[in-house]
């Protein structure tokens, strides 16, 4: 759990077998990705080998396991691999799958956690995403399910199932998530169905590839496999897919999950609640007026923004500036009807444009931010003193050393200005 960089595989590992509802058979191979590239499957058995990252936006299907799809292109029933990959704590991978449906294998999570393990870990320069739980959060599911995230410093989930089979009834415990736990708790855990479901089911073109091989099966009489795993073997295994569907979340998981009656829908939704959480707190990042003379050149009269109250790098950025009587240009422009120079509001925007700028290179000491174009600049109304002016200033793109960016100015939300802004990042 230590471990913050960024971790591939060492090597290449190839599985096959059959998709539990399709029936197809299907060949996965994980391959190592280069950092940043998370986790993305391609479906090489079609042209063009579409490639379809393990997002949340991603998600298409959660009856009976979780489904993937881009460009009218699927994949099915990923929670598994997802699983094995959360625990080792595999930020990037290729996973090139030759058919609709992530292979089934024996049914639960232990085959990719060991096809792992043989692969080899390897650390790789760059930070791990890590997506912590802050505030408490609550999720209702399907009927009956219902969730709870906490703070915690590791990653935990304590669930509750219960179904009307005398082999399951209602089954409770507590685990820690990390490799050697997953290894020992979960990863045997095999996915499970009921007999009387079956026909139904396979009408509706589901568990055509479900087996005593791959599936603990359940009938009147029991369990029809030749034993269990463990006693509470259902319940383990919807834990291990509760970590497969977090995973979709895109970063290394850090909290403690309650679960009563866990789903896959369930899961997906409270990924959600947890990714929104997590993405609000890194927008709400504040940088006071210390930092922001670090980042840019600008000294008084003309440094132009107070503070930064809102940052999301590489993407957005939002910045006040306080506009009062006592601002030096007052004197010279309509002294006797204090407006604020258009131009002014303009190089304001820029320089919380250049913030956001600044953060997305290396060695910004070394660097400073020159404005090449503007376009589509119009100025709303007038601003006066009392005003406090926030600026939205999002990348458009980012090529190299020149950037887009599209900015817009508001006072007590009303619009006042706005621009379409180039730069360049130049060395000092």
């Amino acid at each position: 759990m230590a471990n913050r960089r960024q971790q591939t595989i060492g090597q290449a590992v190839r599985l096959e077998g059959i998709g539990v509802h399709t029936g197809q058979v299907a060949t996965l191979t994980i391959r190592p990705a280069s950092p940043g590239s998370g986790i993305v499957f391609a479906r090489v058995d079609l042209p063009g080998a579409t490639r379809v990252p393990a997002r949340l936006e991603y998600v298409t299907a959660t009856e009976l396991g979780t489904s993937l799809g881009a460009d009218g292109v699927e994949i099915l029933t990923v929670e598994h691999v997802l699983a094995a990959l959360a625990a080792l704590e595999v930020d990037n991978a290729i996973l090139e799958l030759h058919g609709p449906e992530v292979p089934i294998l024996d049914g639960s999570f232990e085959p990719y956690v060991r096809a792992l393990r043989d692969a080899g870990l390897e650390s790789q320069d760059a930070d791990a995403e890590v997506i912590k739980v802050t505030e408490v959060i609550s999720v209702e599911g399907e009927p009956g399910a219902v969730y709870v995230a906490l703070p915690d410093d590791g990653f935990r989930v304590s669930a509750t199932i219960e179904f009307g089979h005398a082999a399951i009834g209602r089954q409770h415990g507590g685990f820690i998530i990390d490799d050697e736990r997953f290894r020992s708790d979960l990863a045997p855990a095999r996915t499970f169905g009921f007999r009387a479901d079956a026909d139904s089911l396979r009408a509706r073109g589901l568990a055509r590839g479900a087996s005593l091989s791959n599936t603990v099966v359940l009938d009147g009489g029991g369990v029809m496999n030749n034993g269990l795993r463990y006693a509470d073997e259902f319940l383990r295994h919807k834990v291990g897919d509760i970590v497969g569907d977090l995973a979709l979340m895109g970063g290394r998981f850090r909290g403690h999950v309650v679960a009563e009656c866990p789903s896959h829908s369930g899961n997906i939704a409270l990924a959600r609640a947890i990714r929104e959480q997590h993405d609000r707190c890194r927008r709400v990042r504040t940088i006071d007026v210390v930092e922001i003379m670090d980042a840019l050149p600008h000294r008084y009269p003309l440094l132009l923004v107070d503070r930064v109250v809102e940052f999301e790098p590489g993407k957005r950025i939002v910045g006040l500036k306080n506009v009062t009587i006592n601002e030096p240009f007052f004197r010279g422009h309509f002294p006797d009807h204090p407006i604020m120079p258009g131009v002014l509001i303009i190089e304001a925007m820029a320089q919380v444009g250049g913030l956001l700028l600044m953060d997305a290179v290396e060695d910004t000491e070394e660097k400073v931010v020159y404005f090449m174009a503007l376009d589509n600049v119009k100025w709303r109304r007038p601003v006066t003193p009392g005003d406090q002016i926030l600026f939205e200033v999002e990348m458009v793109n980012l090529r190299r050393s020149v950037c887009k960016m599209k900015g817009k100015g508001t006072v007590n939300g009303i619009l006042v200005a706005e621009a379409e802004m180039m730069a360049r990042i130049v060395d000092r």
